[in-house]
């Protein structure tokens, strides 16, 4: 519900000023603010979601969030496209750009749905496996939508073999890589100068004293790392869930797992409020009449089609009952990522203009479809499904 707030608060500044006459934010003309404020959220909630993944995983957890990844992407390009080519009269470059950018699921908005702080305490498998996919998801969509980029600005096949050399496989083991050595320097350097007492001694709670020196070095970690991902041509979001994974499980503190995991929920927090109210903020009457009434049922496919069938397919053979399966089916919500690739697309200039369009503004009425159906059901599904309180 606190989305819908943020979103419904920016929508009414944006009315209200262009019934001023003073004009409103573009997903055009302003497309690297939006660009960098759904970066910087991003960058926050994906370090957060990768501390948090519980360090005890069963073989059967891992298996389905593996299928998730490697085949929900992939596949809800396809249905999308196959959908927005036809029925949105997109050509096929632009129905499948179209696709990797709503590919990704969102640890931002879905934060309350998937886990919580982090703990010794078992966690419910669908809540695990949605919240890492959405943790990974976020950077794994990035060579899709690289690689749609390549076929609207090239067409043809002959960059094909490059993108998934180079684009794919060259650039996601650097990210593996980088995420993981990261990751560990982090950890062991936390913990050589906590033994050292640069901390002071701990509080009975677990929290250091010198809180506002942690707290420093932990958000410098995945700002840093993501600076040199930029350097580097790797993919960023990746590695830095992979870094906040990998700190995970070589720090064994849990307090200071649950304390660093803290500090990224409250900076996630502003920055959601930033980022939703910044998406509010773009939309206008015109634009979202721009999808038609093919932009508007594919946002309802994605949500209560693909995703839960995509799910219910996968989940096959796992201990998964049948009210996990359809909460995580449901839950995969489309948010700040969608519309931090939407915005590369506005700046990119690979498509006509009718077709960018297209494209963003069906991004942004997916997203705001997506921030109010969850939103609204997100406490009582999950009641229903999972038997929660």
């Amino acid at each position: 519900m606190r989305a819908i707030v943020y979103l419904a608060t920016g929508f009414a500044i944006s009315l209200a000023l262009g019934l001023t006459g003073a004009g409103h934010l573009s997903p055009f003309g302003d497309h690297a603010l939006l660009r960098e404020v759904c970066d910087i959220a991003l960058i926050v909630s994906v370090f957060g979601a990768g501390i948090a993944v519980e360090r005890r995983v069963e073989r059967s957890s891992w298996r389905l969030i593996a299928l998730l990844l490697a085949v929900g992407i992939p596949a809800t390009i396809a249905a999308t496209a196959g959908f927005a080519a036809p029925v949105m009269g997109l050509g096929l470059s632009a129905a499948v750009l179209l696709g990797a950018v709503l590919a990704p699921t969102d640890p931002v908005l879905a934060g309350d749905l998937g886990l919580g702080a982090p703990s010794e305490e078992e966690v419910g498998e669908p809540r695990l496996s949605l919240h890492t996919e959405a943790g990974a998801n976020d950077g794994l969509a990035a060579p899709f939508v690289v690689g749609a980029l390549a076929l609207c600005a090239h067409g043809g096949h002959h960059w094909v073999v490059r993108w998934l050399t180079l684009g794919l496989l060259v650039h996601l083991a650097e990210a593996l890589a980088v995420g993981i050595l990261v990751g560990w320097l982090a950890a062991t350097a936390v913990a050589a100068l906590r033994r050292r007492g640069a901390f002071g001694p701990d509080r009975p709670d677990g929290v250091p004293r010198a809180r506002g020196l942690i707290d420093g070095l932990v958000l410098a970690v995945p700002f840093a790392l993501y600076g040199a991902c930029e350097l580097l041509h790797t993919y960023g979001l990746v590695t830095v869930f992979i870094a906040g994974f990998a700190f995970r499980r070589s720090e064994h503190d849990v307090r200071l797992h649950a304390h660093v995991h803290g500090i990224c929920e409250q900076a996630g927090r502003v920055t959601e409020l930033v980022a939703i109210v910044a998406v509010g903020l773009m939309l206008s009457w015109h634009g979202l009449g721009v999808p038609g009434i093919g932009g508007w049922l594919l946002a309802l496919l994605v949500i209560v089609v693909v995703r839960p069938l995509l799910v219910l397919v996968l989940a096959v053979g796992t201990p998964l009952a049948l009210g996990e399966r359809l909460y995580l089916g449901f839950f995969g919500v489309r948010g700040v990522a969608a519309v931090y690739y939407a915005a590369v697309v506005a700046g990119s200039g690979a498509l006509p203009a009718h077709a960018t369009s297209v494209v963003v503004w069906t991004t942004l009425v997916c997203v705001a479809v997506s921030i109010v159906a969850h939103g609204v059901t997100a406490k009582p599904l999950t009641g229903r499904w999972l038997g929660e309180p």
